[in-house]
């Protein structure tokens, strides 16, 4: 599915046709509208007329892996899906003058979820748009900037945590309750206490040279409790990146102290790449400025455009 789509001037793919903008439109009985029921990535494009999504197969791996394990859909065409998420940022023109961010969205479709449980899964709904990617400060990266931790905790029991799911509002709270105390992003703790990461990151600590990040979902031992961390794409590159380091990288269960002991910190997303951690809460991080070891992976993240 979602391998044919309509040729038009418009910029939006809506269920396999491009639209305007004014002519989105989802129904109201849509279950990502009536139940927040959907999936979706965030991704980041660069190339002017021919663009180049970052990654693009390890989000449409990640997208349709969710889907199929929850439940939402077991037929959805990567290859094509991922032509259309090309397409669309093609017809924005925004990586005609910088990178763009492209957010691909698939919800359960016009459903009613009671009423068809145990039927067939119906269509899902798909929306793809791109806008102009943010512009970060310099100053985020050459400094670092400050967290805090999150009064929200992730529930390793909860069976959509590890996923992308449409269940953001909790984040973007703990995020704005972060920014009015002039903090980057704010750090969540599972309910044992475990780090878990950033509210929108994946979270890497540094000490006399080791690089540890928490056990996200799928790579649990065998018989332990399931990680409520979602995969991160580009801290699937940076353990890539960290493996090759002489300390190497460990996949554990991490603690507030872990954090708090650490020489580096630094979280990853898809939209602001490496972002190093130079104070957690009142206290430093180290020596309260960028590690090496983290400038090297903002490096080679810079490096893939």
């Amino acid at each position: 599915m979602f391998t044919h789509y309509a040729v038009s001037m418009s910029d939006v793919f809506l269920d396999g046709v491009f639209v305007s903008r004014d002519e989105a439109r989802v129904s109201a009985l849509d279950a990502g509208f009536q139940h927040g029921v959907g999936l979706f990535e965030t991704m980041l494009a660069v190339g002017g007329d021919s663009p180049r999504v970052l990654w693009l197969d390890e989000h449409m791996a990640r997208l349709t892996d969710s889907a199929d394990a929850l439940g939402l859909s077991d037929s959805i065409d990567a290859e094509g899906l991922g032509a259309a998420v090309v397409e669309t940022v093609r017809r924005s023109g925004h990586t005609g003058a910088g990178a763009a961010r492209v957010r691909l969205t698939i919800t359960g479709g016009d459903l009613n979820l009671v009423a068809r449980a145990g039927g067939p899964k119906p269509r899902p709904t798909v929306v793809i748009q791109a806008q102009p990617a943010a512009e970060y400060p310099e100053q985020m990266f050459s400094e670092g900037v400050a967290v805090v931790f999150a009064d929200a905790r992730a529930n390793p029991l909860d069976p959509t945590a590890g996923h992308k799911t449409l269940n953001y509002w909790w984040r973007l709270r703990e995020l704005q309750s972060a920014a009015a105390k002039g903090a980057g992003e704010a750090l969540v703790l599972q309910v044992t206490n475990h780090v878990c990461g950033g509210c929108v990151s994946n979270i890497f600590v540094v000490r006399n040279g080791v690089i540890a990040t928490p056990i996200a979902r799928g790579e649990e031992v065998r018989g332990g409790a399931p990680s409520p961390v979602l995969p991160g794409v580009t801290r699937a590159h940076v353990i890539e990146w960290a493996e090759g380091q002489s300390g190497g990288v460990e996949r554990r269960m991490l603690s507030v102290d872990d954090v708090l002991d650490a020489d580096e910190v630094f979280v990853t997303n898809s939209s602001w790449g490496v972002l190093p951690i130079v104070r957690v809460e009142r206290e430093a991080v180290g020596d309260g400025t960028v590690g090496d070891v983290t400038r090297m992976m903002r490096e080679r993240w810079l490096d893939c455009f």
